[in-house]
């Protein structure tokens, strides 16, 4: 039996591992992007597809379709909602998404967008599977040479941890499920197998760096203006203070080991992430 995969979102960070997880599995999915053209190194089939206008004639003979959440914020729930009209138009038969830990749980402001399109897929009818993701280790990474510099990472977390895993480990995610229909009506909680606070990731970055890193956590107000002063949009800075926040009271860790599990492997460990990013 066929089963053909496309993955939404394909030439943003997650797009593009799991292009390459399924590659690696055997599968040739479809590539559906914005922009093509940034999808023609990846040696797959692309389509045009924005989240914003989303053309059911894109999902023509798709039977199983990855929608990565996406990354613009001004009306995603919105955006999502677009997608999955559109998989219901073209008869696409089972839907795998990239939602939040904990789902409706989860009390951070980021978590609504995920928690009105896990919604939107029970009403609809499609089978689907979903993905609840903890934090990418990733996310920590970027602002790695700052902190180095200034001998601090920054927060409002206090001594909440995060089970955080490599992006590549959710990318194998989204394989292993894409692949398998019995994936159908499943809701996996996924995280990294071993949970870190502020204070440990400094430790971390300090160990590989060679140069002192301490963390300081600040009230989330504080944390907000503080990220608005490294350039960030002031929405999108009051969204992570208030997701570092939730952090402190659990909202980001899981010890379940589900990820682990399901890709087969154990996940990566953060110092790993941290030491490849330096």
């Amino acid at each position: 039996m066929t089963n053909t995969i496309a993955i939404t979102g394909a030439t943003g960070q997650l797009g593009r591992l799991a292009i390459a997880a399924l590659k690696s599995r055997g599968a040739t999915p479809v590539a559906l992007a914005r922009s093509p053209e940034k999808a023609a190194d990846m040696g797959v089939p692309t389509r045009a597809f924005d989240y914003t206008a989303a053309d059911p004639a894109a999902l023509k003979g798709v039977d199983t379709l990855v929608l990565i959440s996406s990354n613009d914020f001004t009306d995603r729930a919105g955006q999502h909602k677009k997608v999955i009209a559109a998989a219901k138009a073209a008869a696409v038969g089972r839907i795998v998404y990239t939602s939040i830990l904990k789902g409706a749980a989860n009390g951070m402001m980021l978590a609504q967008d995920h928690i009105a399109t896990e919604a939107a897929l029970k009403d609809s009818g499609i089978p689907h599977t979903l993905l609840r993701n903890g934090w990418y280790s990733e996310n920590y990474t970027g602002a790695l040479g700052a902190a180095i510099q200034h001998g601090a990472i920054i927060g409002a977390a206090a001594e909440g941890r995060v089970s955080s895993a490599a992006r590549k480990d959710y990318a194998e995610a989204i394989a292993v499920t894409a692949l398998d229909a019995s994936h159908a009506g499943k809701t996996y909680e996924l995280a990294g197998d071993a949970s870190h606070s502020g204070a440990d990731l400094a430790a971390i970055v300090a160990k590989a760096s060679g140069k002192p890193v301490a963390y300081v956590s600040m009230p989330e107000a504080d944390y907000s203006k503080a990220l608005q002063g490294f350039g960030l949009p002031e929405g999108y800075a009051i969204a992570l203070a208030d997701s570092d926040t939730h952090v402190a009271t659990g909202a980001l860790q899981d010890d379940s080991r589900t990820l682990s599990r399901l890709i087969g492997r154990p996940t990566t460990p953060i110092a790993e992430t941290v030491a490849a990013a330096l």
